[in-house]
């Protein structure tokens, strides 16, 4: 299902031609349908069963295959007009089948604010500062910056009202050994990292954060707009934001369109843009940033073992510890989450009026 990063409530039944009412209170009816119980209950699965669970794991696999995807495209096109086309594309054929199907172009002022706000967080800020840094840093050191995002998520979903969780020491403890496996996973030290290029860590920092910041950001301002509408709005923002970024820094004339280059755009524009980005702003619509935020983890694992399976590159012992580790971190995150400020009487109550 392709959904907005604006937060869009639509009942899953609903069709492309139905515009959702909104509700914009923090837990909603498919939060408590997904297993959600009360603080202080125990431990619980955060939301992610049924379709936003499929929706997470299909952003893991495809997010985690565009690695390669965007390190073959930079080094065939200027990296500023490749990542702003990839989403204008991406945005104008998303655009053009809800529109054809029915849908119409927001209403609101501030719907129209919103997932413009977005796609300049997530798409600007986010993904084009990753695809500019890939120039300058070894792919084994950008993962390890680009996990950041799972902690930069769970810090601003703590520290901005209106959050959908609380930070707890079990969490906190998770995201910590999730940051560790990867560290391990891509065999980075300590001193590689403090010996790198220093334009790729900080734009990889400042890409991390923005990419949290607008996903926190979607998450409390919900809109009344079709979400399949929004998500088309917010690539054509972000990646028009980029694309005039490129053309304002004379990338235009090193621009020469190669089948490489043009396979990465294709393959980007549909898993990574279309599905890949739809799934994750469904998955963030129905559960809390800090729990979708640990797709960064599963991504590199996701990208070795397709390394693994596909370019025969090896793994070791090392590779499964990390791995293990990981997985485990993600697990004991879904599981040590806890949604607050839902009594007995709210789940009861939703139960009753299904």
């Amino acid at each position: 299902m392709l959904v907005s990063a604006t937060g869009s409530r639509e009942s899953p039944k609903a069709s492309l031609h139905h515009t959702p009412k909104v509700e914009p209170d923090a837990v909603d009816r498919n939060t408590l349908r997904a297993g959600s119980t009360p603080a202080g209950a125990g431990l619980t699965m955060a939301g992610l069963r049924g379709k936003p669970l499929i929706a997470y794991l299909v952003v893991c696999v495809f997010w985690g295959s565009t690695y390669l995807a965007i390190r073959v495209g930079v080094g065939v096109l200027p990296p500023f007009l490749f990542a702003g086309l990839r989403f204008l594309v991406a945005g104008v054929l998303l655009l053009g089948i809800a529109l054809a199907l029915g849908d119409r172009l927001p209403r609101r002022a501030v719907d129209w604010r919103t997932s413009a706000i977005v796609g300049l967080f997530l798409l600007s800020g986010g993904n084009a500062f990753v695809v500019w840094a890939e120039q300058f840093t070894a792919s084994g050191i950008a993962s390890i910056f680009v996990v950041t995002v799972a902690l930069w998520m769970a810090f601003f979903d703590a520290i901005i009202p209106g959050g959908s969780g609380d930070l707890s020491w079990r969490v906190v403890a998770g995201l910590l050994l999730g940051f560790a496996g990867t560290a391990l996973l891509v065999g980075a030290t300590p001193a590689q990292i403090l010996h790198a290029d220093l334009r790729g860590p900080i734009a990889l920092t400042l890409a991390s954060a923005s990419w949290s910041l607008g996903s926190v950001y979607a998450k409390r301002h919900p809109t009344e707009a079709s979400p399949y509408v929004g998500a088309a709005l917010q690539m054509i923002v972000g990646g028009g934001a980029v694309a005039l970024v490129g053309f304002a820094l004379g990338e235009w004339s090193a621009w020469h369109l190669t089948p490489r280059g043009l396979g990465a755009i294709a393959y980007l524009v549909v898993f990574g843009s279309i599905l890949g980005y739809s799934a994750y702003t469904y998955a963030l619509r129905h559960a809390s940033p800090t729990i979708v935020g640990t797709y960064a983890y599963v991504n590199p694992v996701i990208a070795v073992l397709l390394g693994w399976l596909i370019l025969r590159e090896p793994v070791t012992a090392r590779t499964f510890v990390a791995m293990a580790m990981i997985l485990g971190a993600v697990v004991w995150i879904q599981f040590s989450h806890r949604v607050p400020g839902i009594g007995r009487r709210a789940v009861a109550t939703a139960g009753a009026s299904e």
